[in-house]
């Protein structure tokens, strides 16, 4: 049996005198993926921002003493003249230029044995964060999770924003990290055709726990009905990239 990562039992948010989530409990077995799926309001970050313990709630989540978490946030607005390159946002958290360099080859910039990372012809580490495009300054986010050797990363809506061939980069990226390195992976996701293709487990959220398990087997159209108060049409895509 795959060891635990992370166990949540009971959990409780109230804020405002308004309960956000209620009794929800589950686990992530180390090196699994797990999707977060439910409608607009339905607790999913608010969950997210108690795993990494920014906001109070009753309950117990348990993360394994090794786990060290990653974050990426569903959206960042960076002013296209904002004066921060990307090497200036990475140092805020490392300052070894050689390792952010490996970073930023590890999610796909440049290649592992080439010289100097470059981007359109400049620089890569001199470029502004706002000329970057969508999908770029989603992969410099990633490498900024990643940064501190972390093996659980979270991911918020990984692909809001960013355009549909872009989408695949991402989706393949996290595929590719997870299997170059002891990597779990949370992420929350509208698309189920995502979830069918990428997530091992999926737990379904609409301010308590409609369902989890496997995707092919707790997706239906009954727990469909309960989270999004409709009949959704489900497709089995095995396609979707």
């Amino acid at each position: 049996m795959a060891e635990k990562i992370l166990k949540v039992s009971g959990l409780n948010v109230t804020l405002n005198n308004h309960k956000i989530l209620e009794d929800i409990s589950f686990e992530v077995k180390r090196d699994d993926t797990l999707a977060i799926i439910g409608p607009n309001g339905a607790g999913k970050t608010v969950l997210f921002k108690c795993l990494l313990d920014l906001l109070p709630y009753t309950g117990k989540v348990e993360w394994a003493k090794d786990a060290a978490i990653g974050y990426v946030p569903q959206r960042v607005n960076v002013e296209k003249d904002l004066p921060l390159t990307v090497e200036e946002f990475l140092k805020i958290k490392e300052k070894s230029r050689d390792k952010i360099e490996d970073i930023l080859k590890q999610v796909g910039f440049g290649s592992k044995s080439g010289p100097d990372l470059m981007h359109r012809g400049k620089r890569l580490m001199a470029t502004r964060l706002g000329v970057l495009s969508g999908g770029e300054f989603q992969r410099v986010l990633i490498a900024f999770a990643l940064l501190g050797k972390r093996n659980v990363l979270l991911f918020d809506e990984p692909t809001s924003g960013v355009d549909v061939s872009a989408e695949e980069t991402v989706y393949a990226l996290i595929e590719r990290l997870k299997n170059e390195t002891d990597l779990t992976i949370i992420f929350i996701s509208h698309e189920l055709g995502v979830v069918y293709q990428h997530a091992a487990s999926v737990l379904c959220l609409n301010k308590e726990k409609v369902c989890f398990g496997p995707p092919r087997e707790v997706i239906d159209k009954e727990n469909l009905r309960k989270l999004y108060g409709e009949d959704v049409h489900i497709h089995h895509h095995n396609d979707h990239f």
